[in-house]
């Protein structure tokens, strides 16, 4: 204990300067939220910037100001006191209902399970816990909206809009941008989602037994993942959900990185961002049940090493904040604490998934809370309408609104130019709705600042554009590291004075925000990240324009060039292609549409002039459409497509519609654009296609490749011989883990696999989500390490697959045991397992028997043409057939070095268990009139249902057609197909079995003896 107290010593001087919580991370801030008009309306802010005091009023039971104010989760506020004592006398009868509204029963404040009020009742720590919940309510319940004032507050509960959290991931989206991400989430069906409540994240779903200790949430950026950890917290804190824990510890990344170089233990460390924590002792924390949150990982700049850091279990013990979080998240230390944390997704991998307990997602708004949303913030309904009608016009701004700060954006933009002296055009495209909404901000600022002295409100000032161009460096140069939050010496580099009234204030104000956290240092972040996207997209436009050669060298590298716009934006184009997580795909788009003489006006002199003349554009759009994107992720392609889009160049659009409405498809030439187009449109279509088969689409090869995204929206997937790399398999990885996955039927044959790209494609075979059925990896040159990866991801995920096609893979017995084991699992269903020259032995005949043994019933077709496996194997083939609970229908023993033993086996085999065989092939096998004699034993019998059998290549003679034929007269009924050809039969030869083709009882149909 002296050493303990040694330690609330040593921490005492920096505990003054503890985390302001009142808002936090920018980018997922809540005007888009709420579910009254926003902020952009100048007379409602104005109108909502009151006082905390004046909003909470007075207490309704003791009609008084309130004093250590609470509130139910209806939303009525009450002082501590006067809601206790209340509830207090209504206990007899078992009512905890608001005394305003009566609504349905609230948990009462102080309310604890008995065990758990026990516990800390005995350790002294009520007291403790109950100051805490004060303090942090009282930090959660008011947040700054994203363009509020400062001082300026506003409830969190008046606010606060449900958005949609469903568990699992919808696919694997490291290599997309997340507006791709979106267009992945806009056409998910909820019906195929499991929905998870805020309140509900560490609650076990009815079908789960595991205990859920660490839930990895996981959304892109402005979804909403900072306000539902904020409304937890907050609905914790007021004690009306969740109190089954006993201690809630919030902290964000963003706060964790200005102290991510100093020494502390995990006891330091709460009480230095909580000071109501002082009295929180090592034997205290140990008897409560806590909740740590760690918010927005992706603002993460500590490095989290979870296989080499120290091991810390004593919360006393000091350590580097990044060592204590990996302890927390392995359960090293504090291992009974549950975990939350919050990232966007390309971030998420940090965190291994063996440390992870449920992965959930934030889907944002769906298409009826953006309705809702927009009704709400109009009262006129028809100007409502109006937005909602236009909005569903644009896919690509129908699909950013699911992300409700882009909804706000949106409402920003339209309410100014729905208004009655304002005509023109509404935006469709993304860069015109930036650009407007960069204008709007501009004019509103000017307006309130300015009293509406100045002459043209609407055009920028040579202070507006140099503080624009400033920040579009920032933005710019961050863009580049992939940061989205910066400190005062990020500002300071880029010429941007941190003291400056106009950066916090005038124009920037609604694209721009700072927070003060710990030690008060402030950290600054876009609203957003697409407007850190769009304001690099301007700065580099405007270093274009201006001759600035030294920046535009240092981005375009290899592809500089010091030509025209067309060259410009090629070189831009061809170095976003090489990015592999997509992470300039929206900058480069934002880069084609200001290119624009109509966004250039509108920006007013911000970008420069440059020649941009009709036939520059065309210049433009020629280069796009005939872009090489050879070795490229199909996904960059697709961009290609977007920017079209963005120079309002709808051709290509248009001709793939008329190609989807054709019905001579495949005598349409596809050019390599029209690939990426048909990708993106076959992806998004609301109806799933049944078969995507490359060699059907009349296109070169690049762009076929092209063409491989559309496996996310199919059924059956055919791409034989594509030259698959590791990207296209990523591409595959996703589909087979998106969330629902609808690919069934897979064939990758004739694609040289490496084992890179076979243990890529088996993280998606492994995932949960993956249904697959069919899987054919035929002449893929498949090596035993690749076996291991295959049989390791289907041991994992056995239930769904259906049919294996393996042949013609050099796998040897060694590696086919592997694969073979599968079907051990009792979970496995594998019905058709296909082996053509495997370069087996007999030795393989021993290792499926014994793994079909326990698990013998599914199997109905077994295939193993090709392979030496000689009459021993079949003898231990036989082993199985044998078995009563064999239902093997087809058995391929074609060219196995099989002799008349062979015949001996099978038929002994097949008299024990005949009823479920339909089709035996014994071709090119050295049989003999003596082995199809034995074989006839088994033909004659009544028993018998087989339909073909193959004995092509036999060395048979006239004799085995005799015996044939006896057989079939006393069976005539089932077989329907006899193949006797190559073994120089002659007419006569056969001239029984012909004649018993003519009887009524027989059913044979086919009866091939010629070569």
């Amino acid at each position: 204990m002296k050493k303990e107290e040694e330690e609330e010593d040593g921490a005492e001087s920096v505990i003054s300067s503890c985390l302001s919580m009142k808002s936090d991370r920018s980018n997922d801030q809540p005007p888009a939220f709420s579910n009254e008009p926003g902020p952009s309306d100048t007379k409602e802010r104005k109108r909502r910037a009151v006082s905390v005091e004046e909003q909470l009023s007075c207490c309704s039971l003791c009609q008084d100001v309130l004093k250590d104010p609470v509130s139910t989760s209806c939303g009525h506020w009450f002082c501590r006191q006067c809601i206790t004592s209340y509830w207090d006398q209504s206990a007899s009868s078992g009512d905890s209902s608001c005394p305003q509204c009566a609504e349905r029963p609230r948990t009462r404040p102080g309310l604890q399970t008995d065990s758990q009020t026990s516990t800390v009742q005995k350790s002294g720590l009520q007291e403790v816990l109950d100051e805490h919940q004060i303090s942090l309510s009282s930090t959660c319940e008011c947040v700054t909206q994203g363009t509020d004032e400062a001082g300026t507050k506003t409830f969190l509960i008046s606010i606060f809009t449900e958005v949609h959290i469903t568990e699992g991931q919808s696919e694997e989206v490291n290599t997309q941008h997340e507006v791709r991400q979106l267009e992945t989430a806009s056409k998910m069906k909820t019906l195929h989602d499991t929905p998870i409540k805020c309140q509900d994240i560490f609650k076990v779903l009815p079908d789960q037994q595991k205990h859920i200790r660490v839930v990895l949430m996981n959304g892109v950026a402005g979804v909403g993942k900072t306000f539902s950890v904020l409304k937890f917290t907050l609905d914790w804190a007021q004690r009306s959900n969740n109190q089954d824990i006993s201690l809630l510890i919030l902290f964000s990344f963003r706060s964790l990185n200005l102290i991510k170089d100093e020494q502390y233990s995990l006891l330091m460390l709460i009480r230095v961002f909580y000071p109501t924590l002082q009295k929180l002792t090592a034997e205290k924390l140990a008897g409560c049940k806590v909740l740590f949150i760690f918010d927005g990982l992706d603002e993460s700049r500590l490095s989290l090493d979870f296989n080499n850091s120290e091991v810390v279990s004593d919360v006393t013990q000091k350590s580097s904040v990044s060592v204590l979080l990996t302890n927390l998240i392995k359960g090293k230390l504090v291992p009974s604490a549950l975990i939350w944390i919050t990232s966007r997704p390309a971030a998420a991998n940090q965190i291994p998934p063996s440390c992870v307990s449920r992965v959930t997602e934030v889907r944002g708004f769906t298409d009826a809370q953006k309705e809702e949303y927009f009704r709400r913030r109009f009262s006129d309904e028809e100007q409502s309408s109006t937005i909602i009608s236009h909005i569903k016009t644009s896919r690509s701004l129908h699909i950013m609104c699911h992300i409700p700060v882009f909804c706000w954006i949106t409402a920003t933009v339209l309410d100014h130019m729905l208004t009655p002296d304002q005509r023109g055009e509404l935006p469709k495209t993304l860069t015109d709705m930036y650009s407007h909404f960069l204008v709007v901000q501009t004019k509103r600022k000017k307006n309130k600042y300015d009293e509406g002295h100045e002459k043209n409100p609407q055009e920028l000032t040579e202070a507006d554009r140099n503080l624009l161009l400033k920040l579009g460096r920032l933005a710019f140069e961050q863009l580049k590291k992939g940061n989205i939050m910066f400190y005062q010496e990020d500002l300071e580099q880029c010429g941007l004075d941190v003291t400056e009234a106009s950066v916090l204030s005038g124009v920037c104000t609604e694209i721009f925000k700072r927070e003060s956290v710990i030690f008060q240092k402030p950290v600054y972040s876009f609203v957003h990240l697409s407007i850190q996207e769009f304001l690099a997209a301007v700065y580099m436009y405007h270093c274009y324009t201006s001759s600035n050669t030294e920046v535009v060298k240092n981005f375009l590298g290899e592809f500089y060039s010091y030509s025209s716009l067309d060259d410009f934006l090629k070189a831009a184009m061809q170095k976003s292609l090489r990015s592999e997580n997509g992470h300039l795909d929206l900058f480069v788009r934002f880069l084609h549409g200001l290119c624009l003489e109509f966004n250039q006006s509108l920006l007013g002199g911000l970008l420069g002039q440059t020649d941009n003349s009709p036939k520059t554009i065309q210049r433009v759009i020629n280069n796009l459409k005939v872009m090489n994107s050879d070795h490229i992720s199909p996904d960059r392609s697709i961009n290609i497509f977007h920017c079209l889009m963005e120079l309002n160049d709808r051709s290509v659009h248009q001709e793939i519609q008329e190609f989807l409405k054709s019905e001579n498809r495949s005598e349409k030439k596809l050019s390599d654009i029209h690939c990426s187009a048909l990708a993106y449109m076959l992806q998004m279509s609301e109806e799933v296609l049944d078969e995507l088969d490359l060699e059907k689409y009349n296109t070169s090869e690049q762009g076929r490749k092209r063409l491989i995204p559309a496996v996310r929206n199919c059924r059956k997937a055919v791409l034989w011989s594509c030259e698959l790399s590791e990207t296209h398999c990523e591409v595959l990885v996703s589909a087979l883990k998106s969330n629902p996955s609808h690919l069934t039927h897979l064939d990758l044959s004739e694609n040289y696999l490496s084992d890179s790209s076979v243990k890529r494609l088996s993280a998606g075979l492994e995932s949960p989500n993956c249904r697959l059925k069919t899987l054919k990896l035929m002449y893929c040159s498949l090596s035993e390490i690749s076996c291991e990866y295959l049989a390791s991801a289907l041991k994992d995920n056995p239930s769904h697959l259906r049919e294996l096609h393996l042949s013609f893979n050099n796998l040897k017995d060694s590696d086919v045991k592997q694969l073979i084991d599968l079907q051990q699992s009792p979970d496995c269903r594998l019905e058709t397992l296909r082996l053509y020259r495997c370069s087996l032995s007999e030795i393989s005949c021993d290792y499926l028997v014994s793994a079909l043994k326990d698990n013998p019933s599914h199997l109905r077709e077994l295939n193993l043409t090709g392979n030496n496996l000689k009459d021993s194997g079949v003898k231990q083939l036989c082993g199985f057939v044998e078995r009563p609970d064999c239902k093997l229908e087809t058995l391929g023993l074609r060219w196995c070095s099989l002799s008349k033993i062979s015949c001996d086996y099978l038929v002994s085999a097949l008299k024990d268990n005949p009823s479920h065989l339909r089709e035996l092939d014994l071709t090119e096998n050295n049989l003999k009139d003596s082995g199809v004699k034995q074989l006839c034993g088994f033909v004659e019998s009544p028993d018998c249902k087989l339909e073909t059998l193959g004995l092509w290549n036999c060395s048979l003679s006239k004799i085995s057609c005799d015996y044939l034929a006896s057989a079939l007269k006393d069976n005539p009924s089932h077989l329907r197909e006899l193949d006797l050809g190559s073994n120089n039969l002659k007419d006569s030869d056969v001239k029984q079995l012909i004649d018993l083709q003519q009887s009524p009882d027989c059913r044979l149909e086919t009866l091939s003896w010629k070569y």
